[in-house]
């Protein structure tokens, strides 16, 4: 085929031919996210909310926009005891008894490596600029201040998701273990991205 198109075209041409298909290749073959979300429902839970008192909705910002906003009133020391899990379903239809286990979880972990890893990649990526989340660049230094931490409509649309997903319904279960045990559910609905 391109040399066809070399017998056909004159080389200004051929060159410039070979411009645009680059650049549309380039163009296609992008790795921005092919999806979109919705966040349905968000629950949250403290087993001692004297140490950590968790508060989170979702609020609507526009016409079929939504964000989450959250207040944490942290407590307590974290201590090598504290660990942190978080585990994926997905339902097609979101009826609860449709969800089933899918692979995208963050394995148990002390939650040093946690806030070195994850935390670091994707939540400070996505909620850094929306809430007064403690913010490092090198390694997390000890200890996690003590404070009362806000979320303000926030939109995890930056980098670090998966570019393509299968459409329908999410669970995310985000847990805390150690002197408190915390956490988080959320409920989004995938669909596909309007480009």
């Amino acid at each position: 085929m391109s040399q066809l198109l070399a017998k056909m075209l004159p080389r200004s041409l051929r060159s410039f031919s070979g411009l645009c298909l680059v650049l549309l290749l380039a163009k296609s073959c992008n790795s921005a996210r092919k999806w979109d979300y919705e966040p349905i429902s968000i629950t949250t839970h403290s087993s001692d909310e004297s140490k950590l008192k968790i508060e989170a909705k979702i609020d609507r910002v526009n016409r079929g926009e939504f964000a989450i906003s959250a207040t944490i009133d942290f407590r307590y020391l974290l201590d090598d005891t504290v660990m942190v899990e978080a585990t994926a379903y997905r339902s097609s239809s979101g009826q609860e008894s449709d969800y089933k286990l899918v692979p995208f979880a963050i394995p148990k972990q002390p939650y040093e490596d946690f806030l070195n890893t994850h935390y670091k990649n994707m939540v400070i990526e996505n909620l850094g600029s929306c809430s007064n989340l403690p913010q490092f660049e090198d390694k997390f230094v000890p200890p996690w201040p003590q404070k009362i931490y806000n979320l303000d409509k926030c939109v995890a649309d930056n980098d670090g998701f998966p570019e393509v997903l299968p459409l329908g319904f999410y669970k995310i279960i985000l847990t805390f273990t150690g002197p408190v045990e915390w956490g988080m559910i959320l409920i989004v609905k995938v669909t596909s991205k309007l480009m």
